[in-house]
């Protein structure tokens, strides 16, 4: 997919804590009547794009959504016997909304600029500054500490964007932390600003543990 086949219009599915990001997979359940909806919908599009955002809460409670999110596009889908469907978004691109589009629909649709994320078209990015063992050390840490397990195994051969893009949707973070980690700029931004979440929550967890 080029940024030419990216659609000006994409639904919305705001989903609090779930992160998406470019060339990876995201499993997600669909069962709302809406998101049914909006999942028939997708499926009859040429690019069946769905895009993931999160929700937020503004004054008053009113709610609104951030202004960056990303578009997957819908790889895999099967059909429970009670009508649910399991779905893959495999990540395309970012986007930055730029209007929410009234209409008929039951889900919510939104006028989206691709322009600043042109880049998460292309070629896997690579972080040359990552120290994969420093990395590893410090989730040791984190994973020891929220009594989580991982197949080590795996982390250590993967890929630099692999490695820190899963990291980055896995661990179990704040909605507003998985927001910063989607927003960064670059891989290593991207690594960076998971270090110092990782090194955050330690501190504050019992003020015993803190990473050097």
């Amino acid at each position: 997919m080029t940024r030419l086949d990216l659609p000006e219009i994409i639904p919305l599915f705001p989903l609090p804590g779930a992160l998406l990001l470019p060339r990876t997979r995201l499993p997600l359940h669909i069962f709302e009547p809406r998101y049914l909806a909006m999942l028939e919908d997708s499926l009859k599009t040429p690019t069946r794009l769905i895009g993931m955002i999160q929700p937020r809460e503004g004054p008053g409670g009113e709610k609104l959504l951030s202004s960056i999110g990303c578009a997957g596009r819908v790889t895999a889908f099967s059909e429970t016997e009670d009508g649910r469907y399991m779905i893959t978004l495999s990540g395309i691109s970012r986007f930055r909304l730029r209007d929410e589009v009234q209409g008929f629909t039951p889900y919510r649709r939104a006028l989206v600029d691709w322009s600043a994320f042109a880049r998460d078209i292309g070629a896997v990015e690579d972080d040359p500054e990552l120290d994969r063992a420093s990395l590893l050390d410090r989730l040791a840490r984190f994973f020891a500490h929220h009594k989580l397990g991982t197949d080590w195994e795996s982390l250590q051969g993967a890929e630099p964007e692999l490695l820190i893009n899963a990291l980055s949707m896995l661990l179990p973070l704040a909605p507003e932390d998985k927001q910063a980690l989607l927003e960064a700029p670059s891989l290593a931004t991207r690594r960076e600003t998971l270090v110092t979440l990782m090194e955050f929550s330690l501190r504050s967890g019992d003020g015993d543990e803190v990473l050097q």
